[in-house]
Formats: structure tokens, C-alpha cells, sequence
């Protein structure tokens, strides 16, 4: 059996990291689907999604390291291009990923104790954003 559904939020863009492990639960809990995986995937290019120990101290380093590895204030051609500012989005995107695939069993997400499912938004402006949910199993 397959459902496919969707969450949608608002961000704050700039590295915004919004946890979103219970709206995913819930959708596996809607679907009633017991055991099987959950694929997330990220409908935009400058947005990403993983798992991360949800703890304050850590989403400051992992934002830190965004700044170091690819920074927001050196030339990007794709500002050249369209002007709008957000070229290091679209890269930092591109290497977090746009998708996810996580197991389930018994309906529930076989994450880790200190494992959360966050979404990423590197853009720089807020915006409503949306991930597809599509749960697959039996």
C-alpha cells in the first residue's frame, strides 16, 4: 500500500531549522499503515532535509558550519543570473539533499533516542514551504 501526503509550514529562511519528526509520525499514524519506510522529500531547490540530535548547542554548530563550508558573501554566478541573492541557498541545498527515507515499524519511526527529523531552509527570505510524505508498506 502506498499513501502520499503533505506538511506545510512556514520558515524564516537563513538557515532555519524547523524539527518536524511529529507532523511525520502523525501522517504515518493517518495513513494506518503499520510497518514499512516513509520517503520525505523537499519541494524547492533551496531547502534540504536529515536528522539531527534537536539540542541547541548542535543546530548552532551545524549553522556555524554552513557559514564555513559554503559561505553567504562571496560572488555565485547564479546571483548574477536572476538577482536574487540566494546562490549559496541553492548549493548548500544541493548538498544536505532534497530527500529522506526512514523505516517504520508497529507505526512508528525507527529513529534513534536523539534523532529528529528536521527541514533545512537555507533561503534568504521566510516562505511557506511543503514536503511531500509518501509511505509505503503494509
Amino acid at each position: 500500500m502506498i499513501a502520499t501526503k503533505r506538511i506545510s509550514f512556514q520558515t524564516q529562511g537563513h538557515c532555519d531549522i524547523v524539527d518536524i519528526t511529529s507532523q511525520v509520525a502523525s501522517k504515518i499514524a493517518e495513513s494506518e499503515i503499520k510497518d514499512g519506510i516513509v520517503t520525505l522529500f523537499v519541494t524547492g531547490s533551496t531547502a534540504g532535509i536529515t536528522t539531527i540530535e534537536n539540542e541547541s548547542g548542535l543546530l548552532s554548530d551545524f549553522k556555524k558550519m554552513w557559514d564555513r563550508v559554503i559561505p553567504t558573501d562571496i560572488p555565485y554566478a547564479h546571483d548574477q543570473a536572476w538577482g536574487d541573492g540566494n546562490g549559496y541557498s541553492h548549493v548548500r541545498a544541493s548538498i544536505l539533499g532534497a530527500s529522506l527515507t526512514i523505516p517504520f515499524s508497529n507505526g512508528k519511526l525507527s529513529l534513534g533516542t536523539w534523532q529528529q527529523i528536521v527541514f533545512v531552509d537555507f533561503d534568504n527570505r521566510s516562505r511557506t514551504r511543503q514536503i511531500v510524505v509518501q509511505i509505503m508498506g503494509e
